[in-house]
């Protein structure tokens, strides 16, 4: 068994009036710390979903955890082939190489906290989907970034059906 030490001096204090903000309605991804603030130990970002609104499609991280805290409103979280109702103060903490997506409920607003572990760089990966939303780049662009942001899509059956 290893153990992974982060390697930063000063405590990390990010004020959410300061914290740059990606996106907006439907989707706005609040970027509060990443791996080079924190050492390494964690990366992490809040976002916040209109009514139904989808935040990310299937996908998988190889080599992190990744934690969903809600703070408010209802999502749907996709854990392997299962299907989660996260409601306030409910907490999803999806393994390495998990499947993986969440939404909105229907006729809910969703506000989360996400935090990876171990860090990894995302805001870059952030700021991509925006220039994809912006049309600044294609969406097909995020299949060229997928092992820098380990990030790696993947269809789902059970996700794509869950509305239908």
């Amino acid at each position: 068994m290893s153990l992974f030490v982060p390697k930063f001096e000063e405590s990390v204090i990010v004020r959410g009036a300061e914290a740059e903000v990606v996106g907006g309605a439907p989707v706005g991804v609040r970027l509060l710390a990443d791996k080079s603030a924190t050492g390494g130990a964690l990366s992490t970002v809040r976002v916040t979903l209109a009514e139904g609104a989808d935040g990310a499609r299937p996908h998988l991280h190889h080599s992190g955890a990744e934690m969903f805290y809600l703070l408010d409103g209802c999502a749907e979280i996709l854990s392997g082939d299962d299907i989660v109702t996260a409601e306030r103060g409910d907490l999803v903490i999806v393994p390495p190489e998990k499947p993986h997506a969440f939404a909105a409920v229907p006729e809910s607003t969703a506000d989360i906290l996400i935090v990876f572990t171990p860090g990894i760089e995302r805001f870059e990966y952030f700021r991509h989907l925006q220039r994809i939303r912006l049309g600044e780049a294609t969406p097909e662009s995020i299949l060229e970034v997928q092992d820098r942001y380990d990030n790696h899509f993947l269809k789902s059956e059970v996700w794509e059906g869950r509305r239908g």
